[in-house]
């Protein structure tokens, strides 16, 4: 057996390479091009970070909260006209579609994750299950509506969306940083640190802050549990529905019933990297994601090394420092 085993395997290092020169050359592109995704997968990440922090709850269904979100903004453009050409459009009307197909997908995302609170989480929690429970059930939920979606609009993905042509801004040792990275990363972290400052500053973040360190004394306090926890799925559901738009910006054809599970697996990680129950962290640990793929990728010399690479330096990082690289829980956080 072990010599048929062997024979299977190959005989030369065609299948892996330790390309440095080509990780070099390319280092730029790939770091660019690697803070777009990475801030994609931090945006994503906080609505993990957020319902960990405050249920202790693994929301795998998540990436479906997602996905829909990337559905709503697809049909929106659609039915503006965007195609998969470049559109026509002065710079106003463009950016009012834009905000439109933006508001949509929140929407989108956010519905969802208000049904996914109340139809499959909130049931269980008034009979206190085991906590196994709910990861199955959010496995469950994940698969249902995964599926529902391949009912409804099939296996193959949606029609590319163009919505603008990306131009030169400026130059980093030959590497040409466009206006589609830039808007990505910019909205990402704007978006990331009002998180951060509302979470930390207003009474509905000092409520969520409440509920995550101890529920029962916040209740005795005042403060609305239940409120709280939809809220919390709520700002996950919206912060995924503009990590939508910035995924159909980057990956115009990457709209499938399936599309959710690998970016959901790379968001979860990269909340689980910066910290997971951090804010901060999400957005630390969605840029590492992102940067470590690429390179890895390169340096390897096959794309398929992406995902592996970053999930063995997760793997790394965690033997070291369990908690993340942050590692502070939102229920620590200070104003």
């Amino acid at each position: 057996m072990l010599p048929m085993l062997l024979s299977a395997l190959p005989m030369d290092d065609s299948w892996i390479s330790f390309d440095v020169p080509s990780l070099i050359q390319n280092f730029w592109s790939a770091t660019f091009d690697g803070l777009t995704f990475g801030a994609i997968y931090g945006l994503v990440a906080l609505g993990y970070t957020l319902v960990y922090g405050v249920l202790n709850l693994i929301n795998f269904a998540h990436s479906e909260v997602f996905i829909l979100g990337a559905y709503g903004v697809v049909f929106t453009l659609t039915s503006l006209g965007f195609d998969g050409s470049v559109p026509t459009l002065s710079p106003i009307a463009l950016i009012g579609d834009l905000l439109l197909a933006l508001v949509v997908g929140m929407i989108a995302s956010a519905v969802t994750a208000y049904g996914l609170e109340r139809l499959a989480y909130r049931p269980l929690r008034k009979r206190n299950p085991p906590r196994l429970v709910f990861l199955i059930t959010a496995i469950g939920a994940s698969l249902a509506i995964q599926y529902t979606i391949f009912l409804v609009r099939g296996g193959n993905p949606e029609p590319a969306v163009t919505m603008f042509q990306p131009q030169p801004i400026f130059d980093v040792f030959g590497t040409i940083v466009d206006s589609q990275q830039i808007t990505i990363v910019v909205a990402a972290v704007i978006l990331m640190v009002f998180t951060d400052q509302f979470i930390r500053r207003s009474k509905i973040g000092r409520g969520i802050r409440a509920v995550a360190q101890d529920p029962d004394t916040a209740t005795l306090m005042g403060v609305d549990k239940e409120r709280i926890i939809v809220l919390t799925f709520v700002i996950g559901g919206l912060l995924a529905g503009a990590a939508a738009l910035f995924y159909v910006m980057k990956v115009p054809s990457g709209v499938l019933y399936s599309g959710g599970f690998v970016l959901g697996i790379k968001a979860f990680a990269a909340a689980v990297l910066g910290g997971i129950g951090n804010v901060r962290g999400a957005l630390l640990g969605g840029l590492l994601i992102g940067l470590i793929g690429n390179y890895g990728q390169i340096l390897l010399g096959n794309s398929q090394w992406t995902d592996v690479v970053a999930f063995i330096v997760l793997v790394l990082v965690l033997l070291v420092k369990p908690t993340g690289i942050l590692g502070t829980s939102l229920a620590r956080s200070k104003a």
